[in-house]
């Protein structure tokens, strides 16, 4: 069976104890998905599969035969940068970037979920017909992903201008 990554298909691995994020790392050489905990607590091997976002380090990479994986590689056109990129670089939201890629890759998935209308644990109305993308319900929406250097305020603002000019 294959895989698409990042819309080239991929063979799976032989082995089905294989992790997506060595999948991609040790077999593919996409390195943007970071090792860090290694138990899914740090957010620094988040993809996309089927554009819902997994943590690589959980996900065996045979679960993902015949659905569309996109990390952080993948996310933009050829040569150029995902709006979400072009925000944390305006906003300085990274300083040494080892979560980067996964904060950007979360962030994507994350802002799907909420113009579906998908609450989080914060939301205050679950049958509002759209949810105010708060300075709470974002960071609540991000809780997974960590940065060891501080920068949330910067991926917090990254985030929320991006998805302004997206709102449902």
């Amino acid at each position: 069976m294959t895989i698409a990554i990042n819309g080239s298909p991929a063979e799976s691995p032989g082995d089905p104890r294989v992790s997506l994020l060595d999948f991609l790392r040790e077999h593919l050489h996409l390195y943007g998905a970071k090792k860090g905990c290694n138990q899914g607590a740090c957010g620094a091997c988040t993809v996309l599969v089927d554009g819902e976002r997994v943590l690589s380090c959980l996900t065996l990479a045979v679960q993902c035969e015949g659905r569309a994986v996109t990390t952080i590689e993948g996310l933009a056109p050829q040569g150029g940068l995902h709006p979400l990129q072009e925000a944390f670089v305006a906003h300085d939201g990274f300083q040494c970037g080892y979560c980067t890629p996964g904060q950007i890759c979360s962030a994507v998935g994350m802002a799907d979920e909420w113009r579906r209308g998908v609450p989080s644990h914060v939301t205050v109305d679950l049958s509002a017909e759209s949810i105010a993308l708060s300075h709470d319900e974002l960071r609540e929406r991000m809780s997974g992903n960590l940065c060891r250097c501080g920068a949330y305020n910067g991926i917090v603002w990254a985030i929320a201008e991006t998805c302004a000019e997206t709102r449902p």
